[in-house]
């Protein structure tokens, strides 16, 4: 979910596969790979986020849960399973402005890797910066240098001004598309009835 505006919503040093690597340190309002120290701040505005979404009592996830998923590599491929990048706040403040946390997908139709933007969210006090924009031209950018075909992710349907936002970068809503999740007491009594024969998880 993403919210740039709600008045008008990376990885370690290596990067994901076709990231940029992280750089040793940022001016304030400009993109960067995320750090481990970054993770306590990623979670503020992950809570921040899902608050303005109406969502808060959903957020279960802990500093230890998020630093696995952007930094582990208990993965198949030794690498971390999401990314993000961020802005600071202030110059050694240790305070971040904003954030965008994205995985790879990929496309059948294309054969090819693209990015899914899971969150993006600027704090209220640096909104008007242009800081959403920055966050999402870098996304792109890494879109564009490494042959990935999209980038996407989902808006809520009463979110106008993100709606709008991602309209002026040239964002096209897939309306004939539904997004389906199974979870929770669903997803277990899916997995119930898998062959109980060996099985990998891949990825």
């Amino acid at each position: 979910m993403s919210s740039e505006r709600p008045e008008a919503g990376a990885s370690a040093a290596e990067g994901p596969p076709g990231a940029p690597a992280a750089q040793g340190g940022s001016l304030p309002g400009h993109p960067r790979p995320a750090r481990p120290e970054d993770v306590a701040e990623i979670l503020r505005l992950v809570r921040e986020l899902a608050e303005y979404e109406r969502s808060l009592p959903e957020v279960v996830a802990t500093a230890e849960d998020l630093t696995d998923l952007l930094f582990g590599t208990n993965t198949p491929s030794g690498t971390p399973a999401a990314h993000c990048h961020v802005i600071d706040a202030d110059a050694g403040s240790g305070r971040l402005a904003a954030m965008a946390l994205w995985f790879l997908n990929a496309s059948t139709w294309v054969g090819r890797h693209g990015i899914y933007l899971e969150d993006l969210y600027v704090s209220p006090e640096y909104r008007g910066h242009g800081y959403g924009r920055a966050l999402m031209a870098t996304l792109a950018r890494i879109c564009a240098e490494r042959g990935y075909a999209r980038l996407e992710w989902w808006v809520l349907d009463w979110n106008s001004p993100a709606l709008e936002f991602y309209s002026t970068l040239g964002a096209v809503p897939m309306d004939q598309w539904t997004v389906h999740r199974i979870s929770d007491d669903a997803l277990r009594a899916l997995a119930g009835r898998a062959d109980p024969g060996p099985a990998r998880a891949e990825p």
